[in-house]
């Protein structure tokens, strides 16, 4: 599972980081303050998606955070950028993913560590 939240997080994290882009490009085009920060801000957080989606490949907890982190950002811009509500539930569904993948890994070094001491 944690090759899957990987691959996931870094490709929606580029996603993001393109449709952010225009958004905050076509903000400060239109002279729309409001739209060019929810857009800089959904830069920033395609950025957590792609960095979240790195560490889940080692440090699936330490993604997970960051998964909830890059959420709350998104839900804050959501209110001018309405697309960020959708990132914003793509990235607590993978840090749900990072948790768990997470938690297996722990449960299964601690059963090895159980059998070798027996």
């Amino acid at each position: 599972m944690k090759i899957a939240v990987g691959i996931i997080g870094i490709l929606l994290g580029l996603i993001v980081l393109l449709q952010s882009c225009a958004v905050a490009t076509g903000g400060s085009l239109a002279s729309n303050q409001e739209l060019a920060g929810a857009g800089s801000v959904g830069v920033f957080v395609g950025l957590l998606f792609f960095v979240g989606g790195a560490f889940a490949f080692g440090l699936p907890l330490v993604s997970a955070i960051i998964f909830v982190i890059g959420s709350l950002l998104a839900l804050m811009a959501a209110s001018a950028f309405g697309d960020m509500k959708i990132w914003a539930i793509a990235d607590l569904i993978l840090a749900a993913m990072a948790f768990f993948a997470w938690r297996s890994t722990r449960a299964l070094k601690q059963t090895a560590v159980q059998e070798k001491s027996l």
